[in-house]
């Protein structure tokens, strides 16, 4: 494992050497783009297991930009190292918006475009995305957001906004509303506004 980043495996050489190309490339627009401004970086992965950062500490020079890593696998880890509140962990999982946003604690969201996390970000309203795979598109994301103050301020309030679609009450009138039309044998489905309303009767 050169560099410490995993291997690619079903990917032939010269397809391994350009993906590690285009993720040097990227990593190195994001410590340019850092350095510029004046910034330093801390992540905090889940899934990715770490490879943000390996990829960024990969390049010499780096310490100046990357503060730190955290890699928080487990819930216990989420809680522990970032302080995620165990109420949204029961409550929304590990993978959901919620657990994203206490993880970032309010900071923009970059993700990639899977159909989860487009779904949860409303389709880039209240997140960055990236085409999945693509180094240097994650790092026109972070640069998109590095150099445009307004839209870091613009997609926190869309992200803070788009939360109240998942409170507790909102689901749980949605199951409601399921459970009444599918035993109770009713004709109509209340369906949410953006904002998680449904008909006073629900």
């Amino acid at each position: 494992m050169p560099g410490g980043l995993a291997e690619e495996p079903d990917l032939c050489v010269p397809e391994r050497d350009q993906v590690r190309d285009r993720r040097a490339r990227a990593a190195a627009r994001v410590l340019d783009l850092c350095r510029a401004r004046g910034l330093t970086v801390a992540t905090a992965e889940s899934c990715t297991g770490g490879l943000v950062a390996a990829a960024l500490t990969e390049i010499a020079g780096s310490s100046d930009v990357v503060d730190r890593g955290f890699v928080t696998y487990s819930n216990a880890a989420k809680q522990d190292m970032l302080g995620v509140p165990v109420g949204i962990l029961e409550r929304h999982g590990a993978v959901s918006r919620e657990t994203t946003e206490a993880m970032a604690a309010g900071v923009p969201i970059v993700a990639s475009d899977i159909d989860a996390f487009r779904q949860v970000l409303r389709g880039g309203e209240a997140g960055e995305l990236f085409v999945t795979g693509d180094a240097g598109d994650l790092a026109r994301a972070a640069g998109r957001l590095l150099d445009d103050a307004a839209r870091q301020a613009k997609l926190s309030a869309a992200a803070l906004a788009a939360v109240a679609d998942y409170d507790w009450s909102v689901v749980a009138r949605a199951v409601f509303s399921v459970y009444e039309t599918v035993v109770l044998g009713s004709t109509q489905i209340p369906v949410t506004a953006s904002g998680g309303e449904f008909p006073p009767d629900v």
